[in-house]
């Protein structure tokens, strides 16, 4: 089977680049385009517990679609805290960057070769990748990560339940479909 030439593998890793790919530039567009106002999402006076589980039913995916740019900012909130308060792990983030950057510039002027054979640009980046797999064990990037996703899971469960989206006036455009749930 033959090899894909460079220019081409160069041009497909391109288009993985967030800032390149138009669908993921839209995709981060549309997001911010929708955030709900968040004196509307944290309004406590709408909380209020749901009285039988049909209502929490329909509740919760409502909820979800209606707010799910502010659930992804909540996420990503949840992200860079985890990130503040572990300052190992924001330090290995960091070093694992700079020896991206370090194998990038270095592989601009010369090609590394080892024992005569010539790394790619992938094949430098998985070194470096391999190389600080122990230090973000170390580090803790499992435990981290498993608490953003609890966290961010039982946050937005919590709200999706208990904000009483039923109160707002949502057009039934903008709520896309309507939930049909009847009671047994």
């Amino acid at each position: 089977m033959p090899s894909a030439p460079p220019t081409d593998i160069r041009k497909r890793l391109m288009a993985l680049n967030l800032m390149n790919n138009p669908a993921a530039a839209e995709w981060i567009h549309s997001r911010c385009r929708n955030i709900r106002p968040w004196t509307t999402f944290l309004n406590t006076a709408r909380f209020v517990a749901p009285n039988n589980a049909g209502q929490c039913y329909q509740r919760i995916p409502k909820n979800l679609k209606h707010f799910q740019s502010n659930y992804i900012f909540v996420f990503l909130g949840l992200v860079a805290y985890c990130f503040v308060t572990s300052p190992l792990l924001l330090l290995t983030i960091a070093a694992t960057c700079g020896a991206c950057y370090i194998v990038r510039q270095k592989n601009i002027n010369r090609k590394i070769q080892i024992l005569g054979h010539e790394l790619t640009l992938i094949e430098q980046y998985a070194i470096v990748a391999v190389c600080t797999v122990p230090v973000f064990m170390y580090a803790g990037v499992g435990s981290a990560v498993f608490w953003i996703i609890g966290a961010s899971f039982v946050l937005i469960m919590i709200h999706a339940t208990f904000f009483a989206v039923e109160t707002l006036n949502i057009s039934e455009e903008e709520e896309g479909f309507a939930f049909q749930m009847e009671t047994v």
